[in-house]
């Protein structure tokens, strides 16, 4: 029986953190399904199909791994495709609390679905996608924090909306 796992997220944008989960997270599961999710919550600064193409170029060397877009329940759509297991990744005490409710929550709606919890690696345990654009926003260069593919991407964005709200 083949495991899989869903890596569920805004990713708005990835980093090299969320790289790091997904490299070493694909090395525990046969396929890893990186799932990026529309929260109309969240003002994304990129829309689902910008972050679902940008994260499939930022995967492409890792085979066992694919990327869909999401739209409702995660547990739904782990019944759906019958997937158990979950990927998170942490990054401090605060993540946890929230990542707990996340995972106590998905078990109580299905006592068959698995959290597995990854530490981010101590060089990338401070990004986060917000601090990611607050750097794109005043500075021009964000690529040592995420993948080649996005840092031109993210700087332009952020140039360009920072032009029209300024």
């Amino acid at each position: 029986m083949r495991k899989v796992a869903v890596y569920p997220g805004t990713f708005d944008p990835i980093t090299k953190g969320h790289i790091s989960i997904i490299e070493r997270g694909s090395k525990l599961f046969d396929h890893l399904i990186i799932l990026v999710a529309l929260r109309n919550e969240k003002n994304t600064l990129f829309s689902l199909e910008e972050r679902t193409e940008m994260i499939k170029c930022a995967v492409a060397h890792i085979k066992n791994v694919s990327v869909e877009p999401f739209k409702g329940l995660l547990v739904e759509y782990m019944r759906t495709h019958k997937i158990k297991f979950i990927l998170r990744g942490l990054r401090a005490v605060s993540d946890f609390d929230y990542e707990l409710q996340m995972a106590l929550i998905n078990s109580e709606l299905d006592p068959g679905i698995f959290t597995v919890f990854l530490a981010g690696q101590k060089e990338y345990i401070f990004l986060s996608s917000t601090i990611i654009k607050e750097i794109a926003l005043y500075s021009d260069d964000v690529s040592k924090f995420v993948p080649d593919c996005v840092s031109k991407k993210i700087t332009k964005r952020i140039r360009s909306k920072h032009v029209d709200n300024g």
